[in-house]
């Protein structure tokens, strides 16, 4: 039983959705939520001095047995950026927000993809690694979800304490699905991937992305997005055991009047 239920938990916690702070402090952020009316702000990279984690991001561990993806602020010419890297690692950042998506629809981030392993590259099958991924969790009416979806989410929650977004919305380069693909997740119904970028070309040069978020999710899920709860970013390379490394710009939630 204790290791279905740990399956269960890995489900929903793999690919960095556990965007929830643990239940006890619940009540606490809701309130801090509340004072500010609901605006968290991101905190960008570049406002940041190079060395260490970007104010307002915290680690995101997904497997606590596995090794972490090393983040950290670098300077790169005139500006400071955040560079990922992951040898057999899985681990991620993430900042809580609470951003209403009519508002600021509009998600715009640049990367950059370094070192990549030949068996991420050229994989023929649809895998969880990947160099670059940006993550969004979105909050929403779990009660309308099957039994069995519910039941995964509280599970979840008993095991690690922390609360789960009710839908994970991800963009990601992949080495072989084309841009615009929207994959589901081997491991959840509530984990949606949307391919931005495939294939080698783009390695070691920048890279700006500029994604509608509620037509993603409309696309995704069928449904409209509800309040935007976490900001994430993941580079792991567990699954080939590779070495990989990107560089990450600052990610922006902009209206549609910029």
């Amino acid at each position: 039983m204790k290791r279905i239920c740990t399956l269960l938990a890995a489900s929903l916690a793999v690919a960095g959705c556990a965007f929830g702070p643990p239940a006890e402090q619940r009540a606490e952020s809701v309130k801090a939520e509340q004072d500010t009316q609901g605006v968290a702000p991101l905190s960008m990279f570049s406002s940041g001095p190079a060395g260490g984690l970007p104010n307002g991001w915290m680690p995101m561990v997904i497997f606590k047995h596995k090794n972490r993806t090393d983040y950290s602020l670098v300077a790169e010419r005139d500006r400071t950026v955040l560079r990922a890297f992951s040898s057999n690692a899985s681990s991620g950042l993430m900042q809580r927000v609470s951003i209403d998506p009519q508002e600021q629809p509009l998600l715009r981030w640049q990367w950059k993809i370094g070192t990549l392993g030949e068996s991420i590259a050229h994989a023929q099958e649809l895998m969880e690694d990947t160099p670059a991924r940006i993550i969004l969790g979105f909050d929403g009416d779990k009660e309308s979800l099957s039994f069995s979806e519910q039941i995964l989410f509280e599970t979840a929650k008993l095991i690690t304490g922390h609360e789960f977004p009710y839908a994970t919305l991800m963009y990601e380069w992949h080495g072989k699905e084309p841009a615009g693909t929207i994959r589901h997740s081997k491991r959840s119904s509530r984990i949606r991937h949307v391919v931005v970028e495939n294939g080698t070309d783009s390695v070691g040069k920048w890279r700006e992305f500029e994604r509608n978020i509620i037509e993603d999710f409309e696309r995704a899920y069928g449904e409209k997005p509800g309040r935007l709860i976490g900001v994430g970013i993941l580079t792991d390379s567990d699954f080939t055991g590779e070495s990989v490394e990107t560089w990450y710009g600052d990610i922006r939630l902009l209206s549609q009047n910029r």
